[in-house]
């Protein structure tokens, strides 16, 4: 088993893009892939590093691989796992709940014992609310809006994920 789980869900295949090019940058020989349709949430106790995606709907709900198993997620014990959080979203369409599956996903590991690594800056990004934002001028993971800043997402994945890699003891 390799060192590190990318679990992400994904709706409309722009999550799974994005967890891709992840695995990729950090090299398929250390990062298992996996879609949370495909997967058991135990899965994802087999990791003490894991990355976590997903994307926000509609209100503020989480992607339909995720909300269905949001209970489930409640009863994990995350003590002793290192996590980086990534969400995409519509910071424009739905500035109310940007990125908020980032929010809810990150407090159910908090509570449950878990490490949540590299806070993401909220600078250059527009939006009105955000169950992430932790309110020291950072999110709770790294954000990105493939439907308005597309074209910033390869830079911020490439300055988020080495200070991830570091997180882990993986520089």
């Amino acid at each position: 088993m390799k060192n590190i789980g990318l679990f992400y869900g994904s709706d409309t295949g722009n999550t799974e893009v994005i967890a891709g090019l992840i695995q990729n940058r950090i090299g398929s020989d250390q990062v298992d892939l996996f879609d949370m349709y495909d997967c058991r949430t135990t899965d994802l106790l087999k990791y003490d590093h894991l990355i976590i995606g997903l994307s926000t709907w509609h209100d503020g709900q989480l992607v339909s691989a995720f909300d269905d198993i949001e209970d489930e997620l409640k009863e994990l014990d995350f003590t002793g796992k290192t996590i980086a959080l990534f969400g995409l979203g519509d910071q424009f369409g739905y500035a109310d709940y940007f990125i908020d599956g980032v929010g809810i996903v990150g407090e159910i590991i908090q509570k449950n014992g878990g490490k949540i690594v590299v806070n993401w800056p909220i600078r250059d990004y527009d939006f009105e609310n955000s169950k992430a934002d932790l309110g020291n001028g950072n999110f709770l993971g790294l954000a990105l809006d493939e439907d308005n800043q597309d074209n910033m997402t390869d830079e911020r994945i490439d300055e988020w994920l080495p200070l991830v890699l570091e997180a882990f003891g993986r520089t």
